[in-house]
């Protein structure tokens, strides 16, 4: 399989700025990203997410992600789950905080700033229950348990956007499609001697759909543009 970046997970906090809750689920995502889990997790900018932001899209696909809303209306975990996939966990300020108000959003009251200690550490819990299994990337949903792996990395908090998961367009069907780890996978099999041709072509869309759906009834128009894309691909590196 390609070489692609540890596991990490993502979180998108809710951008409601004119309400306490909001300014609750920006500090706690930013506790849990500079102090709690910085190794484990990088931020998702919910603006340049729903904006059409490739990366951060790319990334929501891949790994699991954790959507902290200020409200019921869930604008993060819908966004996420319309453009990507259903996040991993959903965590709600108004539903795990059952306390005083909360202040206002430019200024949190003492239950405010208690309820940013709340979520943080509820984040924080998802994260280590999240990166103890494996991720089925075709399911989007955890598979088997293992361990966490150790980490010798200074501690950084990080963008999804500079994750280095990479990503390219195609055409199929006159429609474009964006596929995850693509360059890679098109690098690893050129490297290893699979040249285009009909016997490539299996062997390389079962390893395309180990990191991107294909949609029932679409496999052959699939087939026929990542073949085509590879044959472009290799004929360049020549």
């Amino acid at each position: 399989m390609p070489d692609l970046p540890k596991k990490k997970v993502g979180i998108v906090a809710c951008s409601g700025e004119e309400m306490a809750e909001g300014t609750v689920t920006r500090l706690a995502a930013l506790r849990v990203l500079e102090q709690m889990r910085p190794n484990e997790t990088v931020t998702i900018c919910l603006p340049l997410f729903l904006a059409g932001g490739e990366g951060d899209r790319a990334f929501a696909r891949f790994y699991p992600t954790i959507a902290i809303d200020g409200c019921d209306k869930r604008c993060a975990a819908r966004g996420t789950e319309m453009y990507s996939g259903k996040p991993a966990a959903s965590i709600v300020v108004t539903e795990a905080i059952q306390t005083n108000p909360l202040g206002t959003a430019r200024r949190l009251s003492d239950a405010g700033k208690q309820a940013v200690d709340v979520v943080a550490d509820q984040v924080a819990h998802q994260v280590d229950e999240l990166l103890g299994v494996v991720w089925d990337r075709i399911r989007g949903q955890p598979s088997e348990a293992i361990q966490p792996a150790e980490e010798s990395e200074p501690k950084i908090a990080t963008c999804s956007c500079g994750s280095g998961i990479p990503i390219q367009q195609v055409q199929v069907d006159g429609q474009e499609i964006i596929f995850i780890a693509l360059p890679l996978i098109f690098a690893q099999f050129r490297d290893a001697g699979k040249l285009p041709g009909d016997g490539t072509t299996a062997e390389l869309m079962e390893t395309v759909k180990v990191y991107n759906p294909i949609p029932d009834g679409q496999e052959a128009a699939y087939a026929q543009a990542i073949m085509r894309e590879y044959a472009a691909f290799c004929q360049e590196k020549n």
